[in-house]
């Protein structure tokens, strides 16, 4: 645990009160939308276990959502649609649902630094570092990892009510081969990105038939 609190450390020790860890999910997803989360943690925050939401079973990144989101000093949700993913691509997407979830943050705490998972550059209006599997590095992106996963993965088990012969709720939206078989049989519904493949495929076959 005391390796995951090395960023949020060093910073506290600089007078940096307020951190945020800002995680992603769904950006290999054929439906839905990406979903970020920021969330900043107190300084005595614990929770044996937490890493990488994708290293977790389902039963304990439920746990882990309740604890976490009642016990963090602040956190929100950011998200584009699936129209904003094929208007900008999936990485601007991402990039805009990361802000999102920060100015959501920014209105509830001062929020003074960022730590993002993954390489990303951005225009911020506060300091921030990038690091490479953030999710199993830093306490607050493990956090954020899971509270994105988790939201995401509601939105897609609700989808999975109203059309269960796509399967959402066992394969989230990623392209798995049966996912792949439900959308030649079913044809498409609304929430898919045109711009992915092989969605993308499907449409111009149509549109030539």
């Amino acid at each position: 645990m005391d390796d995951l609190y090395k960023y949020e450390k060093e910073l506290w020790n600089k007078n940096i009160e307020y951190i945020g860890g800002v995680d992603e999910v769904g950006r290999g997803p054929l439906v839905g939308p990406v979903v970020t989360a920021c969330v900043v943690l107190p300084h005595d925050f614990k929770l044996k276990g937490l890493t990488d939401s994708k290293k977790l079973s389902e039963k304990k990144r439920e746990e882990f959502y309740d604890y976490i989101v009642n016990n963090c000093t602040a956190y929100a949700i950011g998200q584009c649609s699936p129209e904003e993913i094929d208007k900008y691509n999936i990485l601007e997407a991402t990039k805009i649902a990361m802000k999102r979830a920060i100015n959501d943050v920014k209105k509830q705490i001062n929020l003074e630094y960022v730590l993002i998972d993954g390489n990303m550059k951005f225009d911020l209006d506060i300091p921030y570092l990038s690091i490479v599997k953030g999710d199993s590095k830093s306490i607050s992106i493990a956090a954020a990892s899971v509270v994105a996963k988790v939201t995401r993965d509601r939105m897609l088990i609700e989808l999975d009510k109203k059309y269960p012969m796509y399967g959402f709720k066992d394969h989230k939206g990623y392209p798995t081969k049966k996912h792949i078989e439900a959308i030649y049989e079913y044809g498409l519904i609304d929430g898919y990105r045109k711009t992915f493949k092989p969605v993308s495929d499907i449409i111009e076959n149509q549109k030539n038939k």
